[in-house]
């Protein structure tokens, strides 16, 4: 019998950015007819090792194999005429275009340099019905349909390039059940006609719903390759976060149990959800409760969050902040005492150009209004006074926040919303990217800031982190609440069983 032989074969590859290895040894197969999932927490590698492969990035290290033969990938030209074609999370086609233009753009049949447009009507047309299952108008916009067919079509155009390796990367992130169905049976199809699919995922009920094989990668490194069928998912997680089972150890408990240590109820939101973004879920906080968000990437701890500041508008359910009423925009959020620190400290966070004085008192300016201006004095007292609590360095109000660490601006950023006095302090990945003496002290900070009566949602990717602060912690897992958790439930075994669900033990 012959041995079955990868289409696509990535040996030994290495990626180095300054300061940073992104990639090292890292393998990678994939066969024809088979859908193969690329796994991986925030940092693993999987988005360098995709741009390898596509040609954005070059590779320092290793070569890259298309059926047996080593071939050079330079740009994203190459591996398209090598036969790999992207479908990327955001469509990157131009929607005030026809279906049909989007599907052959650049590559219209033409006759005398005209382009026949009934050809490339009937054949967008011939194309969609035969390889997606679709049956549309291909004369309208694109924008005319819903984001589902416009991931259709994109795989369509991908396709019509001589694909033999299709990357998908995060094609459902904006997608319904529904929607996701539907491009499952489209995969499904292609599988079957031969075409290899790499699929980019976060949600785990769909990676065993469609793969048949799984690679993870951890910081940068290869940590194995399984079918799907042979990985039970509870090792899945394990095997992303780097933590073996047999050898965790419950973390000594920090608080006291949450229905002691809590006050009156604070906030409250009941079926809140938003389509696309966050099942309906409920939550209440107590005041003076730490109240942990744990999932992996992707489960919709930042979608849920956002919807409890106001960020997001929700499309059912409702949400309270006690007697204060109904919470609907950041706005009224802030009004009512709520603060979010956003886990995107650079794009939602800092504002580079001004200086940690100036970063300091950004939001009390803005809760009193632009014609009510802080003098510079006080601005200077006040910065002067959290530069000092919060032990930010260097201790110089007015040194520019973008030449601090990352995490002094991370400081920088809690003592502009703690000069607010909120109730409800909401810290979306706050010691993401910081060193471990930061880590350390803001983890301190939280803890300090419960005693004195404030209530914190904290949110984190590090299991020993949102354990070790916690009074509670809720469960997220495919943009769903799963559970919630508190006193001796509360062990890293407990929290990665209900993040793996499928109730594997």
């Amino acid at each position: 019998m012959e041995e079955r032989r990868p289409i696509l074969h990535m040996k030994d590859i290495h990626k180095h950015f300054p300061g940073v290895k992104a990639l090292s040894g890292v393998q990678f197969r994939l066969f024809p007819g088979e859908v193969h999932a690329l796994m991986g927490e925030n940092g693993a590698g999987k988005s360098t090792l995709i741009k390898v492969l596509t040609g954005v990035y070059s590779i320092d290290q290793g070569y890259v194999e298309m059926e047996q033969k080593r071939i050079a990938i330079q740009s994203p030209q190459d591996a398209q005429e090598a036969g790999i074609s992207t479908v990327y999370q955001e469509v990157n086609l131009c929607p005030n275009l026809s279906v049909a233009e989007n599907i052959f753009i650049g590559r219209e049949p033409r006759r005398f340099g005209r382009i026949l447009w009934k050809e490339v009507n009937r054949a967008a047309a011939s194309l969609l019905e035969e390889r997606m299952n679709l049956s549309i108008d291909v004369t309208l916009p694109l924008h005319a349909y819903p984001i589902a067919i416009q991931q259709l079509v994109a795989i369509a155009r991908a396709l019509n390039i001589s694909a033999k390796v299709l990357i998908l990367d995060e094609p459902t992130s904006s997608l319904d059940r529904g929607e996701v169905r539907q491009l499952f049976d489209v995969m499904n199809k292609l599988k079957g006609e031969g075409l290899a699919i790499l699929f980019v995922t976060h949600f785990l009920d769909q990676v065993y719903e469609i793969s048949d094989r799984i690679t993870i990668l951890r910081g940068g490194e290869f940590v194995g390759e399984y079918a799907a069928s042979a990985l039970p998912r509870i090792e899945l997680v394990s095997k992303m976060i780097g933590k073996e089972l047999k050898l965790l150890e419950e973390l000594p408990k920090q608080q006291a149990d949450a229905n002691e240590a809590a006050g009156e109820l604070l906030l409250e939101a009941k079926s809140l959800g938003r389509k696309g973004s966050i099942e309906p879920f409920d939550l209440s906080i107590r005041k003076g409760e730490i109240v942990g968000f744990a999932g992996l990437l992707g489960s919709g701890r930042t979608e849920a969050a956002r919807l409890l500041f106001g960020a997001d508008r929700p499309d059912q359910g409702s949400l309270r902040m006690g007697e204060a009423g109904a919470v609907h925009t950041p706005r009224q959020a802030i009004d009512q005492g709520i603060a979010f620190c956003s886990e995107d400290r650079k794009g939602e966070g800092i504002i580079d150009d001004l200086t940690i004085r100036e970063n300091i008192v950004l939001a009390l300016q803005a809760s009193q209004g632009w014609f009510r201006s802080i003098s510079k004095k006080r601005q200077s007292e006040i910065a002067e006074q959290f530069i000092e609590a919060l032990n930010i360095n260097p201790p110089n109000p007015d040194q520019l926040i973008k030449n601090l660490s990352g995490g002094n601006q991370q400081k920088v950023l809690l003592a502009r919303w703690l000069l607010t006095d909120p109730k409800l302090l909401i810290l979306d990945e706050p010691t993401r990217g910081i060193d471990i003496g930061a880590k350390a002290e803001i983890q301190k900070l939280v803890m300090s800031l419960s005693e004195k009566g404030m209530s914190v949602l904290f949110i984190s990717s590090e299991l020993e982190e949102v354990l070790r602060v916690s009074d509670r912690i809720a469960v997220l897992r495919d943009r769903r609440k799963v559970k919630e958790m508190s006193g001796d439930d509360m062990s890293e075994q407990q929290v990665m069983k209900a993040i793996a669900g499928g109730g594997e033990g």
